[in-house]
C-alpha cells in the first residue's frame, strides 16, 4: 500500500492530466432519458419460476420524474417504442429532447440492413412526438449519466420494497409490473413540485400513439403452427392456410385476421441464433384426439407438456406400456387438463401418482377431475302461447284513427 500510495502521489503530481467532468444544468423540459438495465440480480420468481428481465428506464433530467417497464427480451425497437410511449402519455406533455445510450446491446445481434431499419423507425418515433433523438458517444456512459445513477438507485428501491414484502415471488408477471409502478409512482409523489413546475414547459402529446410494434405476415401451416421472428407458434386449426398480421410486442404477438384480433399469444424467446417453440396444447388437443398415435414421434412433442409431472408421466408411460397405449392415455390426460380446468390440480395428482412408482388410470383420473354427473344444469323455460286477442285491439284501435 505504501508503493500504491507513493505512486499515486507522484502521477498526482508528475503525470499527464486526468479527464475533467463537467456538472451540468438542466432546463425544466429540455431532456428526457432512456436506458436499459439487467435487473436479474433482484432474484424475482414468477410463480416460483426465475424471472430473466431487464427494466426500461424513462427520466426527466430536470425533475426526476421517471417511468419502468418490466422488459423480457431485451433491447430492442418494440420495448423502447412500447417503454418510452407509455412513459409520455403517463407524464402528459414530450421533452425536447430525448437521449439514449448508443444502444449497442440492441444492434449486436442485428445485421447491417436490420440496423437501419432499427435507426429508421426510431428516428421516425422520436419525429412523431417532436423530439430531437439524440445519442451517446459509444463507451462514453457518463454522458448520459442523469440516467445512469438513476438506475442503480431504481434498483436499490426495488430491492428494499422486495425486501420489505417478505419475498421476491409474484403469482403473475403483471402483479410485479404494478409493484415496479408504485415503486416509481411513490418516488414521483415525493418530488410532485418539481415535477408539476416542469410538465408546465413540456410539449403538447400527439394526437395519437405511433407504432409500438414489429409486422409479421406469416400464413399458418397445415401442421396448426407459424412462424414469428425464429419461433414456431402453435395456433387452432381453423386458422390453416390464412395469412396473418402479426404485431409483435415485446411480451407478446397479437394476431389479425383482416381487421380482426382473432388471437393473442405469449411470446417465445429464441435462444441466440437458434430457432425455439412456443407450444399451447390446447391449440391442437382436440386434433391430437382423432390421431393419438401422432403423439409418439411428434416433432415438438416434449414441447407440447405444459408442466413437468406431464412429460414424467409420458416417460412413465412409453416405458410401461405399448406405444399405442401409452400415447392414447396420455392424449386423454392432455385433454382432461385443457377442457375441465384442471391443469394444475391434474400435475399435482400425477406427480403424487408417479412418486409411488404408480402409472396414471386415465377412466379414474377422470372420474377425480371431470365427474359424469358434472353437468350443466339444464333449466325449462315455458314461453306461454301469445294472447292474438292483443291483435285485435290493435286492429280496433288503428281502425278508430
Amino acid at each position: 500500500r505504501t508503493l500504491e500510495r507513493r505512486v499515486a502521489d507522484w502521477q498526482a503530481l508528475n503525470g499527464s492530466d486526468k479527464e475533467v467532468f463537467f456538472p451540468q444544468r438542466h432546463e425544466p423540459g429540455a431532456q428526457g432519458l432512456s436506458d436499459f438495465t439487467v435487473a436479474d440480480s433482484l432474484g424475482v420468481t414468477i410463480a416460483g419460476e426465475p424471472l430473466a428481465h431487464r427494466l426500461y428506464h424513462f427520466r426527466l433530467a430536470c425533475s426526476g420524474w421517471e417511468d419502468a417497464k418490466v422488459i423480457l427480451r431485451g433491447e430492442s425497437f418494440t420495448a423502447i417504442s412500447e417503454g418510452l410511449q407509455d412513459a409520455l402519455w403517463k407524464l402528459g406533455g414530450v421533452p425536447v429532447e430525448h437521449r439514449t445510450d448508443s444502444l449497442s446491446a440492441a444492434f449486436k445481434t442485428l445485421d447491417r440492413d436490420a440496423q437501419a431499419d432499427f435507426t429508421r423507425r426510431y428516428d421516425d418515433l422520436c419525429r412523431h412526438y417532436g423530439m430531437k433523438a439524440t445519442r451517446n458517444n459509444p463507451g462514453v456512459a457518463h454522458e448520459n449519466g442523469s440516467i445512469e445513477a438513476s438506475n442503480g438507485h431504481l434498483k436499490r428501491r426495488i430491492e428494499q420494497e422486495l425486501l420489505k414484502r417478505g419475498n421476491r415471488d409474484f403469482p403473475t408477471l403483471d402483479e410485479y409490473r404494478r409493484f415496479v409502478t408504485r415503486i416509481c409512482d411513490r418516488h414521483n409523489a415525493r418530488r410532485r413540485h418539481l415535477v408539476a413546475a416542469e410538465r408546465k414547459t413540456l410539449r403538447e402529446l400527439p394526437k395519437r400513439r405511433t407504432t409500438d410494434f414489429v409486422q409479421h405476415s406469416p400464413t399458418v401451416t397445415r401442421n396448426s403452427t407459424m412462424t414469428v421472428d425464429k419461433v414456431l407458434y402453435t395456433v387452432p386449426p381453423r386458422l390453416i392456410g390464412s395469412k396473418l398480421e402479426v404485431h409483435l410486442f415485446d411480451d407478446r404477438l397479437e394476431c389479425f385476421l383482416g381487421a380482426t384480433l382473432t388471437l393473442v399469444l405469449p411470446r417465445g424467446r429464441p435462444v441466440g441464433d437458434h430457432r425455439t417453440r412456443r407450444i399451447d396444447y390446447r391449440h391442437v388437443i382436440a386434433a391430437l384426439k382423432k390421431k393419438p398415435q401422432a403423439l409418439r414421434n411428434l416433432i415438438y412433442r416434449d414441447d407440447l407438456f405444459p408442466q413437468s409431472a406431464y412429460a414424467r408421466a409420458w416417460q412413465a408411460l412409453d416405458a410401461a406400456l405399448p406405444p399405442k397405449d401409452a400415447c392414447k392415455i396420455m392424449v386423454g390426460l392432455l385433454d382432461l387438463a385443457a377442457n375441465h380446468a384442471c391443469e394444475n390440480a391434474l400435475a399435482a395428482r400425477l406427480d403424487a401418482i408417479l412418486e409411488t412408482h404408480g402409472l396414471p388410470d386415465l377412466p379414474e383420473l377422470k372420474a377425480e377431475f371431470a365427474p359424469a354427473n358434472q353437468q350443466t344444469r339444464h333449466v325449462d323455460v315455458a314461453i306461454p302461447p301469445p294472447d292474438l286477442a292483443g291483435y285485435n285491439d290493435l286492429l280496433r284501435a288503428e281502425a278508430r284513427q
